[in-house]
């Protein structure tokens, strides 16, 4: 395997990443999340003297401190294969310990409403990405139980509505397919409440390197409603999801 000693797609001087990520999917979240919940955020170009960390092909990357704790946020972009990038770059070459993804996602139970908050205990996908990264033929892959408790509790104390089981990841955006053919496909003993196209790369990437990752999605979607947000309740709801991953990842 040949890795170099540089990362490729991450323009960030070494040590201008901290060891606690936030990944949204979107480079402008990232950017959103920098400029309202961190303080001193440095957002320029290859430098942590500058103003940005990361910024190569507009994945946008910012370091900042959350109640005194240095975070970084960075965007992952749609899809295991951009996310598995990301997240291997990350831990790699900038040693990062805990990587916590915050998106959105569809969910397939009536009982989980637009825009309640989910937390993945797994990720089912059939996928060949953990096949082709390093032989592995298993179709699920599992968060970090530590960081996971960390967010229950989190939420708790918050008093955040979480809900909580198997999610499934998707090549194919959910919306675009016939969903209900897919999901007769996931064995029985899963019980999947939400679909999105990230988390089982990012657990399987960081279980590679004994790191911790975890996954908590905003329900924006649901074949059970017809909800449509505002943007005033989207912005809250996808709030209160980075409340709870900051809150949790600083513990």
């Amino acid at each position: 395997m040949f890795i170099g000693e540089e990362p490729i797609h991450i323009n960030a001087e070494k040590g201008s990443i901290a060891p606690l990520v936030l990944m949204p999917g979107d480079p402008l979240r990232a950017k959103y999340i920098a400029e309202n919940f961190l303080d001193d955020a440095i957002y320029e170009d290859f430098s942590i003297d500058n103003k940005n960390v990361a910024n190569l092909r507009n994945m946008l990357g910012y370091t900042g401190f959350y109640k005194g704790v240095r975070v970084t946020v960075m965007a992952s972009g749609m899809g295991m294969p951009s996310m598995g990038i990301y997240a291997f770059e990350l831990f790699h070459f900038f040693d990062v310990k805990k990587i916590i993804r915050i998106g959105t996602c569809g969910v397939v139970k009536p009982t989980i409403k637009v825009p309640e908050l989910l937390l993945a205990t797994s990720a089912y996908s059939e996928s060949n990405f953990a096949y082709t990264f390093d032989d592995y033929k298993g179709h699920i892959t599992y968060p970090s139980n530590t960081l996971n408790e960390t967010i229950i509790k989190v939420s708790e104390d918050l008093n955040y509505k979480l809900h909580v089981g198997d999610i499934t990841t998707m090549d194919v955006f959910g919306p675009y397919i016939d969903y209900d053919r897919v999901l007769n496909r996931i064995p029985k003993e899963l019980d999947i409440i939400g679909e999105e196209m990230e988390a089982f790369a990012l657990f399987h990437i960081a279980k590679h390197f004994n790191a911790e990752a975890s996954c908590i999605l905003t329900a924006v979607d649901s074949k059970y409603s017809d909800v449509v947000l505002s943007g005033e309740e989207r912005e809250r709801s996808l709030n209160d999801m980075i409340t709870l991953a900051l809150e949790s990842i600083i513990k």
